[in-house]
Formats: structure tokens, sequence, C-alpha cells
């Protein structure tokens, strides 16, 4: 073990996918461990806190976190984390850019408890009493933040989950000292859709014939999805994920976030749509965009914390 870089993995809020993606290395998980030195992994193996605290300042080669900054807990573990590591890389969408769990962000602490605990149809709670315990809790945040709004972030690994391919490679380039500037992505630099095996079928002039869901429509398994009337944010998103929904015949959710040059996800996608969606007046427009029943979900389903409509938010307010 002695002289092997040493590497951590923290999960803060998240669904643990990206801890699956170390799982999901198989047989090349032996290939990591002989290359590193894992001390902390604290789902995976009975390390603690104590355990990084203990660690000189930078004595980590490399803190991969995962999951975006809802609690103080986590938030203090960022910063441990960030203290101890030579580098930190923001693994997964939720970390890299809020992820999911940054939806939460559209509505407020106050109505998330009010639900949770009050108003969800399998709650019976006629008091309103909210759980108490003797115990410490870590303090529950108004805001969803990504990792760099709390600590540094030398670089970004996003998906959700990335690929056990493209973990591989960066933990590769890391170890290496093969790595662009800091703050970069480890992964593509073109869009889902340049490399998509979709745009064969794709006309030269792209028009979308109004709104369709996917529960709406067979969809074609060669055909471009924007042609076929379904939404598929491969114009607004990183390639590099190996087009996993795409090859299974589901369009693109955009978990790789934007490109380099891309400032909004949300945003570049609307304005591609702005494009291609076909109406002649402002009636018939109107109607196709009533077929879209989550624009926020649809959007920004995982870059809310990175976007402008929702990373402004004041911790105090509601």
């Amino acid at each position: 073990m002695a002289g092997k870089p040493k590497v951590a993995f923290y999960w803060c809020a998240c669904c643990g996918g990206c801890e699956e993606t170390v799982v999901d290395l198989a047989v090349g998980i032996l290939d990591l461990v002989q290359a590193v030195d894992i001390v902390f992994w604290p789902c995976a193996m009975d390390f603690k806190a104590a355990d990084v605290e203990a660690m000189a300042d930078r004595e980590l080669a490399v803190a991969l976190v995962s999951g975006a900054i809802r609690t103080d807990e986590q938030e203090h573990m960022a910063r441990l984390l960030r203290r101890k590591a030579a580098c930190v890389v923001a693994f997964g969408a939720c970390s890299a850019h809020g992820g999911t769990a940054a939806l939460a962000n559209l509505t407020s602490k106050k109505s998330i408890f009010n639900v949770s605990y009050r108003c969800s149809p399998t709650v019976e709670n006629p008091e309103g009493t909210e759980p108490i315990c003797v115990l410490r809790l870590p303090a529950f945040h108004e805001t969803v933040r990504k990792l760099s709004d709390v600590v540094e972030v030398d670089y970004y690994l996003p998906g959700c989950p990335p690929t056990s391919d493209s973990l591989a490679e960066a933990v590769q380039c890391i170890l290496q000292g093969n790595l662009p500037p800091r703050g970069s992505v480890l992964g593509s630099a073109r869009s889902l859709c340049e490399t998509c095996k979709r745009n064969d079928s794709k006309p030269e002039s792209v028009t979308m014939p109004g709104i369709k869901r996917v529960l709406d429509v067979q969809l074609d398994p060669n055909t471009c999805f924007l042609v076929q009337g379904v939404i598929c944010m491969g114009p607004a998103t990183r390639g590099g994920c190996g087009a996993l929904c795409v090859d299974g015949n589901m369009p693109c959710t955009g978990c790789c976030g934007p490109t380099d040059d891309v400032c909004d996800q949300g945003a570049k996608m609307i304005a591609a749509l702005g494009g291609i969606l076909e109406g002649d007046t402002d009636e018939l427009v109107e109607r196709q965009l009533d077929r879209l029943t989550d624009p926020a979900g649809t959007f920004y389903r995982y870059t809310l914390s990175a976007s402008q409509l929702g990373s402004r938010r004041e911790e105090a307010g509601g």
C-alpha cells in the first residue's frame, strides 16, 4: 500500500448512481485498487470523517465528490476534502451542475417539508408534526448548490452517472498527470448531436412537427428524435457518454451538461427548438408548447444550479 496515490470517494446529495459506476468497473476495479489506495469511501467501507481529518493537507492525490450540496454536513465534508486533496473532481451531474436534486430550487425548504411531513397522500399527520430527534441532524439548506459553489473544483466528470469507461480514463489521466487546464471537463468537447448515429437520418433542414411525448409515439430506432417530434437534448449536451440512451431508443435528457461554448444548457436547447419547431402563428406555436408539460424538468433536469434560472437564490430566501 505504501507509496500508492491516495484516493477518496464521497457521496453528497444524490442517488448513489455514481458509486455504482465504480462498482461497474467490474474486474477493472482490481486494476484501480492495484494503482491507488482508496482511503475514504464511506458508502462501501467503514471509514469515518475523523480518518480524513487526521490526514495531512493535500495528502490525498484526488477526491471524487458526487452529489450536490444540500446540508451543512455535506458542505463541511466538501471543504474538508478540498483541504486534504491535491485534486478535487466533481463526479457526476449532481456535483458538476446540481443534478436532479437542484430542481428543488424551484420551490422552498418550507414547501418541501410541508409536502414530506404534512401534505403527501401517504402521510397521516393531522397535527402537522415534524420529526424530532435527540441527536443533532444536519441543517437542511434552503438552496441546492453544485460543488463549485462551495469549494474550488479542479476537474469535472459529468453524467448521470458517468460511465465506468469515462471514470477509468479520468483516473488514469489524473494519475499520469496527463490533464487539461484546471476547471476542464474530463471528457469529450463535442456535442452528443455531432456524434449521434442517427445523423444519417437527419434531413439537411430539420423541422420538428410539434412536440410529442415518448409515450405518445412509436419511436423509429433509426430516425432523429427531433424529426419525430420528440425533444432530445443532444444539440445542447456534451457527448462522450457512449450515447447509451439513444442506443436504447430513448432521447437524450442532457445528463452530461453543456459543451464548453454553452453558458446555459436549457437556454441553448430552447433556442434550438425555436429554430426548428413548426408553426406559422403564435397560436399554433403556443398549442404545440402546451404539450411541454414540464419545461424545467425537460431543459434543466441536471443543470438548474448552473443556470440563470436556478442559481441566484439567497440562502435565507423562500
